[in-house]
């Protein structure tokens, strides 16, 4: 029985990180928004928290690192956050897979929820 709740626990977290990699629409947004509300694991939950904040920051640095291309730094900076928003999830999904009992916390973002 405590194989099969840590089986689900690490799903569940690894699909609230990898749903960044879907896309930047809606539904990569949605799935850990679901998660949170739907699941009653803490971990899970904070998992899923974790993911929204970087859906969020992404999303907020995109807008901003967009205006600077006026000024063509923002290709360089946008170029930046493109490896950034696929990088740091994939080490996400690897560090609760293997430790599924701690949260991810991903650097330099802002927490929101």
């Amino acid at each position: 029985m405590v194989s099969d709740s840590l089986s689900k626990r690490k799903l569940l977290s690894a699909l609230c990180h990898g749903s960044s990699l879907l896309s930047t629409l809606v539904v990569s947004f949605s799935i850990p928004l679901v998660i949170l509300l739907v699941s009653d694991d803490p971990v899970v939950k904070d998992n899923a928290k974790e993911a929204l904040n970087f859906h969020l920051n992404i999303w907020l640095y995109g807008v901003i690192f967009g205006i600077l291309t006026l000024i063509l730094i923002g290709y360089l900076l946008l170029g930046i956050l493109a490896l950034v928003s696929f990088i740091l999830p994939v080490m996400a999904i690897i560090k609760v897979l293997v430790n599924p009992s701690e949260v991810f916390r991903y650097p330099f973002i802002f927490r929101i929820l």
